[in-house]
């Protein structure tokens, strides 16, 4: 049961390294949904170390609900880079709705917006954060099939 669960977290963080390479090997910086969906794959890493320590079915539970909550996270920006439904103003659609008068006269501030509402990268007609919801779905059945187990 713990072992099914530390592979879940093993695979968060998989996902946390793999966004930070593309960030800082690759130059892709991430938007705010971005980093959104990088949160609670922290907590499932963390969640999956304290495992270690205090085997716990509730802390099972509590990995499956990090791995959710970033498969949803991914899911719904997927859909808003497909344009299926709005982002935040701040990051899609014109992206100047958390801007200041002051931002906005910035000549770098073009170079600073990193667009939610924009596909950055795709692997096989998936775009990152299809990604991050696909294989965050499946590390959450594992969060739930350990929790299950340790019934």
């Amino acid at each position: 049961m713990i072992r099914t669960a530390h592979i879940a977290a093993l695979g968060s963080l998989g996902l946390l390294l793999g966004a930070y390479a593309f960030q800082h090997l690759g130059g892709l910086a991430p938007c705010k949904m971005c980093l959104w969906q990088r949160w609670p794959h922290a907590a499932a890493i963390l969640i999956g170390a304290l495992l270690f320590f205090v085997p716990s079915r509730w802390l099972l539970w509590l990995g499956a609900a990090a791995a959710l909550t970033t498969a949803a996270l991914g899911a719904y920006h997927s859909g808003v880079e497909q344009k299926w439904w709005p982002g935040p103003s701040s990051c899609s659609g014109n992206g100047l709705g958390g801007l200041s008068g002051d931002s906005l006269l910035d000549s770098n501030a073009a170079n600073t917006i990193i667009m939610c509402d924009e596909i950055a990268w795709a692997f096989a007609g998936l775009s990152m954060p299809t990604w991050n919801a696909v294989i965050s779905f499946a590390l959450a059945v594992l969060w739930i099939k350990a929790a299950l187990k340790a019934a």
